[in-house]
């Protein structure tokens, strides 16, 4: 039977080569893919991530080869993203505790929340998509990060790339608010690549200076004590598989990320890159 990953997009822009390196992979591997966003918009790559002439500040250096380019366009104009599912519609939200009725609300809500685990069942991994866009719409997203626990409930792999990662770090128990990747060793975008200015999104009339946080910093501190962060500098891939999570670095971690998602599926892959 064939496998079904569901991967999920900002509606603020993603990197076109996160996107092509994972389904590259899971194409190959004869996967179905399931797109979904925040509220059903349909995902758009950012403009720079699809142009192999815009030099990376921070690398110096163009990140997206003609041929990554050409692909990545053909794959963010297709059909496939023109219906991607909305996570709220499948998820519910979690009401205030100063609604009137707080108690039969939260009753409902958790009575909503527990057909989670059944449509997780449909799927076999869960693709957070980077770029700068998860930014905004998808790290602090509680729909999102409930999404990702059922994941982890199932024991089933989640992978994170560049700022998608950040979702794994926020993603947290409500009652002992500790983060699922406590005890984990990850990579995301480390300091050293960060912007200093020019992070931009799409669908909006913004562009501000550098992240309005260092991913790094917050992969350090939900990893502690007995996880690690790897940023690997200067290696010119950093992907790591610490079992359910596979995490990547950045946009030229893509392919790889998508690689060792189906070594994790077919071949029972648990670790690597440490």
């Amino acid at each position: 039977m064939s496998k079904k990953i569901l991967y999920v997009l900002s509606e603020y822009g993603y990197w076109g080569e996160e996107l092509l390196g994972p389904v590259t992979a899971t194409d190959a591997a004869g996967y179905e893919s399931v797109f979904a966003t925040p509220n059903g918009k349909r995902p758009q790559a950012l403009p720079p991530s699809l142009d192999p002439g815009y030099v990376d500040p921070p690398l110096g250096r163009s990140v997206t080869t003609p041929e990554v380019a050409v692909a990545a366009r053909e794959l963010d104009e297709s059909a496939r993203l023109d219906d991607p599912l909305s996570l709220a519609e499948l998820i519910p939200e979690r009401p205030y505790h100063s609604e009137p009725g707080f108690l039969r609300l939260i009753e409902a809500y958790y009575r909503d929340l527990s057909t989670l685990d059944t449509e997780v069942a449909r799927y076999d991994a869960l693709v957070i998509v980077g770029g700068s866009g998860p930014i905004v719409d998808l790290a602090n997203n509680g729909r999102l990060h409930e999404l990702i626990l059922a994941f982890v409930r199932a024991d089933k792999p989640v992978v994170g790339e560049c700022y998608g990662v950040a979702p794994l770090a926020f993603a947290r128990d409500w009652e002992d608010r500790t983060s699922i990747i406590r005890g984990k060793h990850v990579t995301g975008h480390c300091k050293e690549y960060d912007y200093k200015d020019g992070t931009g999104f799409v669908g909006v009339d913004f562009n501000m200076g550098p992240p309005p946080y260092p991913l790094e910093y917050i992969l350090r501190d939900a990893t502690a004590p007995d996880g690690r962060y790897h940023g690997n500098v200067g290696k010119e891939t950093s992907v790591i598989v610490d079992y359910p999570f596979i995490t990547a670095r950045s946009t030229p971690d893509s392919f790889l990320a998508g690689q060792k998602l189906v070594e994790v599926l077919e071949q029972g892959l648990r670790r690597f890159g440490w």
